[in-house]
């Protein structure tokens, strides 16, 4: 519990310097009613972890003042975290309309929904990944996913013949509707297939099956031979 409360205040400190600019001790703790001892002491542990900076004002005869502010990495590092609550509400607003559509014309008609969905990605995404090679258009893959949130790479597979590479994502930002609607999984296949139709895609490790990674085998379809 005190691990909790702890890290319960200092993100507290980090979301009340956002608001207001700056602040010194005492002000955090009559706001976040913490002790001042302890106020310092999360200030000395996010000063340390670079999250926040201070400037000293003098104050009358007294010791300086110390204004505590966000440093810039402590900004980056809050407004990320407030994105990534901000897309689980999302995700969990999308699985209630899901829901609700399925409550009113089936899962089947659902399904069929997400699947026309997945088929304007697809040509999404091949409009946007070009014409290069192979493993250019699987870069580009991974940073198309990548800006939509999804902690993806890939690398060449060695002993293959053909072109042949393993994508993989770490995460998946879509997690909420695909433990409602699995289905999902199967038309994100078919849309990577879709996405580069000059190959073989195969999925060897799943998420939803408990494994700790999405990954897809990319392999180039052997070439027709010259006549």
């Amino acid at each position: 519990m005190e691990i909790t409360h702890q890290t319960s205040t200092k993100q507290d400190i980090l979301e009340y310097l956002l608001k207001r600019s700056q602040a010194t001790a005492f002000e955090l703790a009559e706001v976040l009613d913490v002790s001042k001892q302890a106020i310092r002491r999360h200030l000395k542990d996010l000063e340390t972890e670079e999250l926040v900076l201070y400037t000293s004002v003098q104050v009358g005869m007294g010791r300086p003042q110390h204004i505590y502010k966000l440093s810039p990495r402590g900004r980056d590092r809050l407004q990320r975290r407030l994105s990534t609550h901000q897309a689980d509400r999302y995700g969990e607003f999308a699985v209630s309309l899901l829901d609700t559509l399925a409550e009113t014309v089936g899962r089947d008609q659902v399904s069929s929904i997400l699947q026309k969905q997945w088929e304007r990605k697809a040509q999404e995404y091949r409009d946007r990944l070009g014409k290069g090679s192979l493993q250019e258009r699987v870069a580009n893959l991974v940073n198309l996913r990548k800006a939509e949130g999804f902690m993806a790479e890939y690398h060449c597979v060695e002993s293959s013949q053909e072109d042949s590479f393993i994508f993989m994502e770490h995460n998946c930002a879509i997690s909420n509707v695909a433990e409602s609607f699995p289905s999902i999984c199967g038309h994100e296949l078919e849309m990577f297939a879709a996405v580069l139709p000059d190959c073989h895609v195969e999925r060897t490790h799943w998420i939803i099956n408990g494994e700790h990674r999405c990954g897809y085998l990319v392999q180039a379809r052997p070439q027709p031979a010259n006549e």
